[in-house]
């Protein structure tokens, strides 16, 4: 059979996204094709980060074109690529030069594990192939720099901008770096939102495909004000299914719906406990609430985590779940988790104002 580019196009529109519920054809995720003789080269260029799935993707895709050739003589090569772009965020909200998109992780109350989960979607990202920053915006109770094993201080390079520490390979800035970590932060809410801007503005975050910022927790006017002036390209809310969680975090949903930010999935965590000596599987916080809330709200549910001990004792020791065992139960719910997340945002939007020509008045001569 001689192969077209039409038949094999055609053919690869049998394989489909799993987080974007269409085919790589259709994405228009298929670039580069070349046909010479038997042989077939293309690149599936991913506007999401998935490398633990690109050699998946690969034995699909060569399935698919191997399957126009009964003599099985084609042979087929598939160069996974990532490219994540900046997506639009609210109107109005100035956007930050070095970083493409923005994804708050917030809750309406706290002790929920709403630090835990950013710190490990956070390195999820990052482990999948993106370039991650993380912002501790928990002005009154920072959280990140004990969970990512940070303790330094900042350095500026020009007196003006910070440079953001690195643990695990992610960037992470926290007012935890600034301030005693055995003194109590009385900061009136003005003077923390304008702390948490300049922590945003003035990091020297570098080329960033997506910062995680960790919000405090509440829906009160600090929330709000937050939600109005950092550039979110969306939000995950994290609950437990515990019924009082869900009533706050259902209010967390409304406040990100008025301010015009996406919610992008709830993600449920402590969901279940497993006994570690006799197996019995216990859920101490209620079943099924997460889920029941994003069926009625329409919001994509992002999975369920157990309630581990290990969790927390990874996340204290400064070497979250997905670092401390990437290959572990927890750390595929997280990747999972962070997959669909980075999927969705790569279908919303995209900004151009990077591509719009500067313009300048001057007088007429």
């Amino acid at each position: 059979m001689v192969l077209t580019q039409e038949s094999v196009l055609q053919a690869l529109a049998s394989v489909k996204d799993p987080y974007l519920g269409t085919d790589f054809v259709q994405t228009k995720s298929i670039k580069n094709l070349v046909i010479s003789d038997n042989a077939v080269t293309f690149d599936l260029e991913l506007g999401y980060p998935a490398k633990s799935l690109w050699s998946e993707f690969e034995l699909s895709m060569t399935k698919a074109v191997q399957s126009l050739d009964r003599a099985g003589g084609v042979k087929v090569q598939v160069n996974c690529k990532t490219n994540v772009v900046a997506h639009a965020a609210q109107t109005g909200v100035q956007l930050l030069p070095q970083v493409k998109n923005i994804i708050g992780v917030a809750s309406g109350k706290g002790g929920v594990g709403k630090s835990t989960t950013a710190a490990n979607l956070a390195l999820a990202l990052l482990v999948e192939g993106a370039s991650v920053g993380l912002l501790d915006a928990d002005i009154y109770g920072p959280s990140q720099p004990m969970m990512m094993g940070l303790s330094a201080r900042p350095q500026s390079e020009d007196g003006k901008t910070m440079q953001p520490l690195v643990a695990h390979g992610v960037q992470v800035m926290s007012i935890g770096f600034l301030v005693d970590p055995n003194e109590a932060t009385i900061w009136r809410g003005p003077m923390a939102t304008q702390a948490l801007e300049q922590l945003l503005r003035q990091t020297n975050w570098k080329a960033l495909d997506y910062l995680i910022i960790d919000l405090p927790p509440g829906t009160g006017d600090i929330q709000l004000t937050l939600s109005q002036r950092v550039p979110m390209t969306g939000s995950v809310i994290v609950t437990t299914p515990q019924d009082i969680a869900l009533i706050d975090a259902r209010k967390g949903i409304r406040m990100f719906e008025k301010v015009g930010v996406p919610i992008l999935g709830i993600l449920e965590n402590m969901a279940a406990h497993t006994c570690t000596k006799c197996g019995h599987t216990e859920h101490i916080f209620g079943e099924g609430g997460g889920q029941s809330m994003s069926t009625e709200l329409n919001v994509d549910y992002l999975g369920a985590l157990p309630l581990d001990m290990q969790i927390r004792l990874q996340a204290d020791s400064g070497t979250p779940s997905v670092a401390a065992d990437p290959t572990s139960v927890v750390s595929q719910i997280y990747k999972e988790a962070a997959r669909r997340v980075a999927a969705k945002v790569s279908a919303k939007v995209r900004d151009f104002s990077s591509k719009f020509p500067s313009i300048k008045v001057s007088k007429a001569t």
